[in-house]
């Protein structure tokens, strides 16, 4: 039954990529579509409420500035909202300011997409920080990346230094696609049960005679952009796994498919737009071959379980999940949530067994498995650049991709993108090691701390938002370095790709010819995996030795 379950969530969401991938490209095609007569008039009138001209050009250079303009304002105001919520309105808990240093922590987690949750929202927002500070900018850094990955597509096909609008793709994005599907996402879960009001927590007596504080607020509206956006966090401190978030079987069903819908489908626009549907199969078949494989060995963990629950007759791992979705639809939404680097959870990470942990570590340490609105595309496509530069190398040629020669000036732009990562992971999380304050932190001591601790840094720098519940993170030191990795894994690499993008659209294209290697072949989509999963291997598994893999062999030897 939990293999048709995910079978049949699988389909539907391969059924959608097509139609859902045609329409994006319609919406950040510049030219006259039918969809102008329903949202242009919209459009318009934001473009001369912020003073931008709809057809200027932007090169690689000025599209940056304007996306870290943008996105550094918008920070900065969200963390005076943060520090200052106790004196604003729409406050009817009571709810105090944040400190500073988790303030920083929780501007830089929303305006990067990574939506990481140091506090309980309901216990540490008040219902105007919800909607302004964490709802609005889940829309915007979903945005920025969806107009970055365009940028990038056009940089591909281009023949010259124009990636287009920031501005216009930013607003596109908001009122053509985010807007749109937020809206229906947010009935759909009123109508499941997930609560939508401005009213305060109420006061009830349960059937044993004992009172309890219900808490509620614009719940459905902050989950339909939570998952469409793939931002992951979540009203509640147990994020999709209360019932409040994802009340039924049916809400846990669509909360997968809107986290998959736009990532999977923008990888066909990509081949669209670039005239060359095969190179788009090409990409979307390795992310699937390596989703698949991810997916089956977590799926294969939970149900195997461990030594010791095997040893008392129990066969699957329930610890940590909800028997609404029970194993099957739990692995699911692990390999999911992970894969798009959503980081919205409907069961307790840290419980996972340790290969079952590995899964979504793993996944967000390449960061590619389609990966997150519109950076998991770019990150793809980071790494088909150094497979083609090194089958280049290896049969003698001049490497091209989409007939334009890939030279040093992108290769050496593509490993600052690759490197900075995992740079950004092991550094701090070996820093932790050595300070005192950050080990007492951890709940969990041996190698499931280490497992703990690593994954802190891996969902900030990959910015996914999950974490392993076991470490205490909202401590002034996590606050700051996860602030910092977050920050980092989202601005560094998409500058870099933006560069690359810059680079190659001014360079003349090519014929292809018989001597040319095929980046649109069965062959380059295995080339592609196996370079993938290597250097993936080569940089982490090292301390995933420490951590998960220790955990996994010690259960053998007690």
């Amino acid at each position: 039954m939990g293999v048709v379950q995910v079978l049949v969530t699988l389909i539907i969401a391969g059924i959608l990529v097509k139609p859902v991938g045609t329409y994006l490209v319609k919406v950040f095609d510049y030219n006259k579509t039918g969809l102008d007569r329903v949202f242009g008039p919209v459009e318009r009138f934001i473009y001369r409420l912020i003073g931008v001209k709809e057809t200027e050009p932007m090169g690689w250079k000025k599209y940056v500035f304007a996306m870290l303009l943008s996105n550094i304002v918008m920070m900065v105001l969200m963390y005076i909202v943060f520090r200052t919520q106790k004196y604003l309105p729409l406050n009817p808990d009571k709810i105090d300011n944040m400190s500073p240093a988790l303030a920083f922590n929780t501007a830089a987690s929303f305006i990067t997409n990574t939506n990481w949750q140091a506090y309980s929202g309901e216990n540490s927002l008040s219902y105007l920080s919800q909607m302004i500070a964490i709802t609005f900018p889940m829309f915007t850094s979903a945005a920025t990346g969806f107009a970055v990955a365009i940028a990038f597509i056009r940089g591909l096909a281009a023949r010259e230094n124009n990636l287009g609008n920031f501005y216009v793709d930013l607003v596109r994005s908001l009122v053509r696609v985010f807007l749109p599907l937020s809206f229906i996402i947010a009935l759909f879960l009123v109508f499941q049960g997930t609560p939508q009001t401005l009213h305060g927590a109420v006061n009830a007596v349960t059937m044993d005679g004992a009172k309890q504080t219900i808490t509620r607020g614009p719940v459905a509206s902050l989950e339909s952009i939570k998952h469409i956006g793939t931002n992951g966090g979540g009203y509640f401190g147990t994020n999709s796994a209360h019932p409040f978030e994802n009340p039924t079987p049916l809400s846990n069903l669509v909360e997968i498919l809107s986290m998959l819908l736009l990532p999977t489908a923008l990888v066909y626009a990509f081949g669209v737009m670039i005239k060359n549907k095969r190179q788009g199969w090409s990409v979307f078949a390795a992310m699937g071959i390596m989703f698949l494989l991810f997916l089956s060995v977590v799926f294969i963990a939970e149900y195997k379980g461990t030594p010791a629950l095997q040893s008392l007759g129990i066969h699957g791992n329930m610890e940590g999940k909800e028997v609404r979705f029970g194993i099957s639809e739990s692995a699911l939404f692990t390999a999911v949530t992970t894969a798009v680097t959503t980081g919205s959870v409907n069961n307790m990470h840290d419980s996972l067994t340790p290969i079952g942990g590995l899964v979504p570590l793993a996944e967000m340490m390449l960061n590619n498995v389609f990966g997150g609105k519109g950076v998991g595309l770019l990150n793809g496509l980071l790494y088909v650049i150094l497979s083609v530069f090194i089958c280049g190398l290896m049969v003698g040629r001049t490497p091209e991709f989409l007939g334009k020669k890939i030279e040093s000036k992108e290769v050496k732009l593509a490993s600052i993108a690759l490197l900075i990562h995992p740079v950004i992971i092991l550094v701090p999380t070996a820093l932790a090691f050595m300070n005192h304050s950050a080990v007492s932190s951890i709940l969990n001591p041996g190698y499931h701390g280490i497992s703990e601790v690593l994954y802190a840094f891996t969902s900030g720098a990959a910015n996914n938002g999950s974490a392993f519940g076991g470490l205490t993170a909202n401590t002034n030191f996590y606050n700051i370095a996860i602030g910092l990795v977050m920050l980092l894994g989202r601005y560094i690499s998409i500058i870099a790709m933006l560069a690359i993008a810059g680079s190659l659209a001014t360079k003349k294209t090519a014929a292809a010819t018989l001597g040319t290697f095929r980046t649109d072949t069965p062959l380059f989509t295995a080339i592609l995996v196996a370079i993938i999963l290597i250097i993936g291997a080569l940089t982490f598994f090292p301390v995933l030795a420490l951590g998960p893999v220790a955990e996994h062999l010690g259960m053998f030897l007690k």
